[in-house]
């Protein structure tokens, strides 16, 4: 197989994923505008550019490591995962209103990146380990965020 050598490719294709699990979920705008919000939530507008950001550079940490595939199977299978319940997460929340739901999923995307970002610094791909660390924060973030909704709007 064609070794890929440009991560940016990982990075656009990561982007699209996230864009089409935005679409696919809805913004869910009015439901969403109805929640009560902590103090802490951010502007809706902020969600867009930093998650187009952070999708591009997970995209592109992902790059360095299929560079060497073979190597870093393990850690391209715990990527994946990650990945799999951070596309899982707008669905379960704009599109199903399942904030519970959506805080054990984004509770497993944070253990799942932690132990992510701790292999590639274990395994030397501290490339692949700094790039996610933006990442790992806005997560880590998210999930407060996530558990002060469900808190804040149980019925």
């Amino acid at each position: 197989m064609k070794k890929l050598s440009n991560p940016l490719y990982f990075g656009i294709m990561c982007l699209l994923l996230g864009m089409v699990s935005g679409y696919v979920s809805g913004s869910g705008d009015e439901w969403y505008q109805n929640l009560q919000k902590p103090s802490f939530n951010p502007p809706s507008y902020v969600f867009a550019p930093v998650w187009s950001i952070l999708y591009i550079m997970m995209g592109v940490a992902l790059g360095y490591l299929y560079n060497n595939k073979k190597k870093n199977k393990f850690l391209i299978k715990i990527f994946k995962i990650q990945l799999v319940l951070n596309l899982i997460w707008s669905p379960l929340f704009f599109y199903f209103h399942r904030i519970d739901l959506a805080l054990i999923d984004i509770i497993m995307l944070w253990l799942f990146l932690a132990l992510f970002i701790a292999f590639c610094f274990k395994k030397r791909e501290t490339k692949s380990a700094w790039l996610c660390v933006p990442y790992f924060l806005w997560v880590s973030f998210a999930v407060s965020l996530n558990y002060s909704l469900y808190r804040l709007n149980i019925s």
